[in-house]
């Protein structure tokens, strides 16, 4: 049953290649525009995560990065 099904939608991906159709319906043209959307974002916080992780490597300073801000809280001192 599941062969079938396969050899079905091979079938239906190929006479569409064939045909110069690949969008049938608005929802394949949506679901196309969505997919790559995803992709897209998913690509630019890898370049982002990338950048981050060059520029902390290259940019290595002795100063620290981040300043206390507040006060301590000494009621948690022993």
């Amino acid at each position: 049953m599941e062969q079938r099904q396969l050899e079905e939608q091979f079938n239906d991906v190929i006479s569409r290649l064939q045909s110069k159709q690949l969008f049938q319906s608005d929802w394949d043209k949506a679901s196309f525009a969505v997919f790559f959307i995803f992709i897209g974002m998913v690509l630019l916080l890898v370049v982002l995560v990338l950048v981050r992780c060059l520029c902390c490597c290259c940019c290595d300073d002795s100063q620290p990065r981040r300043h206390k801000v507040g006060i301590d809280n000494l009621a948690l001192e022993p």
